[in-house]
């Protein structure tokens, strides 16, 4: 048991230190890297609560250990039954109980609602420098439509792509989200964001990106036999860049425009 314990604790500290080592390399055995401006948000209470599991599974080890050598079996010793329902036992565990609720779920419960209030859920409703794209899912894609010069959505000036998506740094984004056909999820792992995208209603989010890239868009819902291919990309780059990008897809969105194409025209009109 002795052993059994030591060896439990040292797999559990070099675990601990293979992660810490991973975390600090983009691309290594960890979580996606962290490109918004609310991510560290939720690595936060990631690592926090890591932390606190991690923290009480050692004490729980040494328990264990101290158990193992001071209650071994020996000549003499004469085991005792007790059912653990006496008032300082039941007071004991009440306290034990309530400080590790408190500590733990407390803690990760006060964060997770500032998170909400002062992040997630903190709509860009009335910024000026909002930018506004509606995603459309289906199986097994995602559909994404940029208003045109006229500012307004499912117009003909109205820019469309597939499994593709341009942002501006430092800007935030806002999405209408909807479905086609089944309940999709909209998942960016490196905004550590994700939205269920519901048929017959619209759902929204919102993100900023600070870091420019190409990253990977997914679906978190299983949807579908093909939902494995139900992926697209997010690319990240300059105010200049995005502008450059969005005239030329302006450009060749009204050469392929076609009235006559009903599925083209999922659009909906944009409601703050």
């Amino acid at each position: 048991m002795k052993r059994f314990c030591a060896r439990v604790a040292a797999a559990m500290f070099a675990l601990c230190a293979c992660a810490a080592a991973a975390w600090a390399e983009p691309g290594g055995y960890s979580r996606p890297i962290d490109v918004s401006l609310d991510g560290h948000r939720s690595d936060f209470l990631f690592d926090l609560v890591t932390i606190f599991i991690g923290i009480l599974f050692l004490i729980m080890v040494a328990v264990l250990f101290w158990a193992s050598i001071a209650h071994r079996q020996r000549e003499g010793h004469k085991a005792l039954y007790d059912h653990g329902v006496s008032k300082k036992h039941l007071v004991f565990t009440a306290v034990l109980a309530g400080a590790i609720f408190f500590g733990v779920d407390g803690t990760a419960l006060v964060h997770s609602a500032d998170d909400i209030a002062n992040g997630f859920f903190k709509f860009p409703d009335k910024d000026p420098n909002v930018v506004n794209v509606e995603v459309y899912g289906q199986q097994w894609a995602w559909n994404f439509r940029y208003a045109g010069a006229d500012g307004k959505f499912n117009t003909p000036d109205d820019v469309l792509t597939l499994n593709e998506l341009h942002v501006p740094l430092d800007k935030p984004i806002y999405l209408k989200i909807k479905s086609k056909d089944v309940i999709h999820s909209f998942y960016l792992p490196n905004f550590r964001v994700k939205q269920d995208a519901m048929p017959g209603s619209i759902t929204r989010l919102w993100f900023e990106a600070k870091k420019p890239g190409h990253f990977e868009i997914g679906c978190a819902q299983h949807c579908g036999a093909n939902h494995y291919k139900m992926r697209g990309w997010i690319t990240i780059e300059s105010q200049a860049d995005y502008d450059q990008w969005l005239k030329d897809e302006a450009q060749s969105a009204q050469r392929r425009y076609d009235e006559a194409d009903s599925d083209a025209h999922w659009g909906w009109d944009w409601e703050s």
